[in-house]
């Protein structure tokens, strides 16, 4: 399948040019499988410019500490934890990561209320099975067990969405390297370059709290909601542009006064309070965070290009914002209601925003 026909490209895919240029300049001392050093690993999240002018795109904006500190940690015996909020880029990271340190981001586990042990160690062709018996022809290997294989990153997301019997499963692996197979009185040990990234956020419904057994086994990052306005402004532009192209998206890019204003409702209702801290809000259930705002914002573009002339205005998101916002029916519009009321209405130059909201409510 060509890449202009794919939905998605894998990250490895997507920056193929930027990882090239990356390998051909990095001169550095590189860990046992990694194709990059850990310093071109961070320039390659972080952005900048080579030696010979080519320019890096960042893919994360945000602590340079806090990605240094990640990559560090895988190369080391030790997993690595990324912790935070939803929409705090946790999945993003991962898979960034995964394809400058391994090539390849694909070998993935998706935690759910329903994974089984099988996902995380091996299943079986049940066929094979009952026609020849156990044997490793018959044993289906999963994400964790090729990565053990080939040196690679194993990507483990939403770990706390995952059963804690089964979370526990990671224990040996992560501890002695080593997957075994008691059927087969064998044993799968792991290559060097051999790490996993689990991803796990705070404010999940339902969540499994890893056991201690289990927590002392990764290095937890803590990836926080972006420090300021300036920042979170700058991450939701670049991705919608992303997004806008790769959807081909017939409008053009939004104003960034029109991020600025979705931005800035975000952030006042996540914090309960103005931005110039005069004025308590009461905040919704739901997060509303900087993922939320990209889709707001995307949402608008689609609705500007498909149904307007192409220029997206706050009646283009509107809908989309008062969905991100009022996630619980009474409780949210009555926050809701209040800030724009309290706030919008008042606020200089957002009468087209208070007007656009309260239509759809």
């Amino acid at each position: 399948m060509s890449a202009t026909t794919v939905l998605r490209q894998h990250a490895e895919d997507q920056f193929a040019e930027e990882l090239h240029a990356l390998a051909a300049v990095d001169d550095r001392q590189r860990p046992p499988s990694w194709k990059l050093s850990p310093w071109a690993v961070s320039l390659y999240l972080l952005g900048g410019k080579l030696d010979n002018g080519f320019e890096v795109s960042p893919k994360y904006i945000g602590n340079r500490r806090l990605v240094e500190i990640a990559i560090a940690t895988l190369a080391t015996d030790r997993a690595l934890l990324l912790l935070g909020v939803p929409g705090t880029a946790k999945s993003w990271v991962s898979e960034h990561l995964s394809a400058a340190i391994s090539g390849d981001s694909t070998l993935l586990i998706q935690g759910t209320a329903g994974t089984a042990e099988e996902s995380i160690r091996y299943g079986w062709n049940y066929a094979r099975l009952l026609a020849e018996g156990p044997s490793m022809n018959a044993l289906v290997p999963s994400p964790l067990m090729h990565a053990m294989r080939e040196g690679k990153l194993a990507r483990v997301e939403e770990l706390t969405r995952i059963p804690a019997d089964v979370q526990d499963t990671l224990i040996t692996i992560l501890s002695e390297k080593t997957l075994p197979i008691p059927e087969l009185s064998s044993e799968v040990q792991a290559t060097r370059g051999f790490n996993v990234i689990a991803t796990a956020n705070n404010r999940d419904k339902g969540v499994n709290e890893l056991s201690s057994a289990l927590k002392r086994r990764f290095n937890t990052v803590i990836l926080p909601v972006p420090d300021n306005a300036d920042e979170e402004v700058q991450i939701v532009q670049r991705r919608v542009e992303s997004l806008g192209r790769s959807l081909d998206l017939p409008a053009e890019p939004p104003a960034l006064e029109e991020i600025r204003r979705i931005v800035t409702i975000f952030r006042e209702l996540r914090e309960g309070k103005t931005s110039d801290g005069k004025t308590k809000l009461k905040s919704p259930s739901g997060t509303l965070s900087t993922a939320e705002a990209i889709s707001v914002v995307t949402n608008g573009l689609a609705m500007a290009g498909h149904f307007g002339d192409g220029q997206m205005r706050v009646g283009d998101v509107a809908a989309s914002l008062v969905g991100a916002v009022v996630k619980d029916p009474v409780q949210d519009r009555v926050v809701w209601l209040e800030y724009l009321e309290t706030v919008a209405k008042e606020r200089d130059g957002w009468k087209d925003l208070y007007r656009a909201c309260r239509e759809v409510d």
